[in-house]
């Protein structure tokens, strides 16, 4: 059977290297010659013309420029890329000397952003692991740049700073997985590969470049890239790797929950989502992320536990099923699927009527809502969610109700389909819908009130908003009477 990778000719005497395990100071101080590999066949036509500008430029200035990263490992494997990172030795001034149009961002972790219109080329020196003895190898440049963050102890292997410049080779070596750490120079079409990339791709293997357990200790977010790259790409994780995974998960507490929920939000977005969540829950990722949710599906002996996970799983299957013609959820949309399940057991629980699609019943507007509330709020607090999201993923649980009401003085259906949240709380509904079996035409009926609301007449929106503010006035409740003060709290009420 002929390689996936025979078209491209890799010379005898240009092997390409195995990484044996070792400390990040090994790693620094390989000096081994990459594999060299012709890649002609890569289609110029796929490659960003912005993107290869820029390294032309650096390359007329006698600097080294590379394509590396995800777009190389992609245009290998046949997908299209959807970003194009540029690697260098020029540094970020240097750079900024070279563009009129860069511009220097981050801190941490200086590069260079160069704009052509709305699209930007992400251009980024070539770093080396730093020296974690030596308090000044944060500093860029010889001294010239800001002093970075306090240096943690050497048996501390987090990475806190990452700023010190190197070699093409160094860039590599301190990146993450074997597969990520290919430089394509466009200019030669030659492929240059320090740490056996080309054979892990070839294989469909996930492998961290050098020792596991220090790739992981690093940066314990490293845990949920391989769960992204093992399920979008179908590659099987090496062994290690995932003792590594697994032996390191709680680690993820570490991590700055922003960089922690960006990531969950990528695995959710992927058209991978049921076995990215599978997989975090197998290595035990899954109770440190999103406690709550690795509750809710329970142990894997109980059998409420069972059916607990496979209605989250259905959820996250049809979620999938979206994705793959397209949809792209928001991140309020992302945070209503993931605690939708849990919302709906806890108002169960506390003596609500079941909410399901078709079923014309609903539990009470103050309990779902406080419901969602009280479930979310925490979430918010330690992921560091933005409010509008937050606030905007709790209407979207609240509103689930209302798909399943009849019109009334107190509900108008017209103002519902046009009010902000209605688009994606009837994402969510066709969801639900999709992954229960049943309320398909309610669905269907909302989409075309929608279509039809956003025709009407302004005249018939302000009529039905006039209606809605008129209220009918209630009753004073009387000192120790009944039954007059009006509708009972349960009713449902708004639009």
């Amino acid at each position: 059977m002929r390689s996936r990778f025979s078209r491209f000719e890799m010379a005898q005497d240009d092997p390409i290297d195995e990484v044996q395990p070792g400390s990040p100071a090994d790693r620094r101080e390989s000096s081994r010659t990459p594999a060299a590999v012709p890649a002609e066949t890569i289609p110029r036509a796929r490659l960003d013309q912005d993107a290869l500008r820029v390294i032309s430029r650096l390359q007329r200035n006698d600097y080294e420029a590379y394509l590396v990263g995800g777009c190389v490992r992609d245009l290998l494997i046949g997908r299209i890329p959807k970003d194009f990172d540029v690697a260098t030795s020029a540094h970020p001034r240097q750079i900024k000397r070279l563009f009129r149009n860069a511009r220097i961002i981050g801190r941490r972790f200086r590069l260079a952003h160069l704009t052509y219109g709305n699209h930007i080329v992400e251009t980024a020196t070539f770093r080396r692991d730093p020296d974690l003895s030596t308090p000044e190898a944060g500093v860029e440049e010889g001294g010239e740049g800001e002093a970075e963050e306090a240096v943690e102890a050497p048996e501390d292997l987090l990475i806190t700073q990452d700023n010190v410049f190197g070699t093409a080779e160094q860039d590599a070596r301190r990146r993450d997985f074997t597969i990520n750490a290919l430089f394509y120079d466009p200019t030669l079409s030659v492929i240059h590969d320090f740490v056996g990339g080309l054979a892990d791709l070839e294989a469909g293997v996930l492998r961290t470049i050098g020792d596991p357990h220090v790739r992981m200790a690093e940066d314990p977010v490293r845990i949920l890239r391989a769960v992204k790259f093992a399920t979008r790409l179908s590659f099987r994780i090496d062994e290690r790797t995932w003792d590594a995974m697994t032996a390191l998960a709680p680690q993820l507490s570490r991590a700055a929950p922003p960089r922690v929920l960006e990531e969950v939000l990528r695995l959710l977005r992927s058209g991978t989502a049921l076995g990215a969540m599978r997989m975090l829950r197998a290595c035990g990722a899954l109770k440190v992320v999103l406690p709550e949710v690795d509750a809710f599906l329970g142990e894997r002996e109980d059998t409420a536990g069972a059916e607990r996970a496979d209605s989250l799983w259905r959820l996250l299957e049809a979620l999938d099923n979206d994705v793959h013609t397209g949809f792209v959820p928001t991140t309020p949309l992302c945070l209503a699927i993931l605690y939708l399940r849990i919302i709906e057991q806890s108002v169960d629980l506390s003596g609500g009527p079941a909410n399901d699609p078709g079923t014309g019943r609903g539990p009470a507007a103050s309990d779902v809502l406080a419901t969602a509330e009280r479930v979310l709020e925490p979430v918010a607090q330690s992921s560091r969610i933005a409010r509008r999201d937050y606030s905007r993923a709790v209407r979207i649980l609240d509103r689930q109700r209302r798909f399943t009401m009849p019109a009334s003085r107190r509900f108008r259906p017209l103002l519902f389909v046009l009010s902000e949240e209605f688009p994606e709380a009837l994402d969510l509904f066709r969801l639900r819908s999709a992954a229960r079996g049943q309320g398909w035409d309610l669905y269907e009926g909302w989409r075309a009130r929608r279509e039809l609301a956003l025709s009407a007449p302004q005249e018939e929106i302000e009529s039905e908003r006039r209606a809605a503010r008129r209220r009918p006035r209630r009753r004073r409740r009387r000192r120790g009477g009944g039954g007059e003060d009006g509708p009972s709290p349960g009713a449902p009420g708004g639009n």
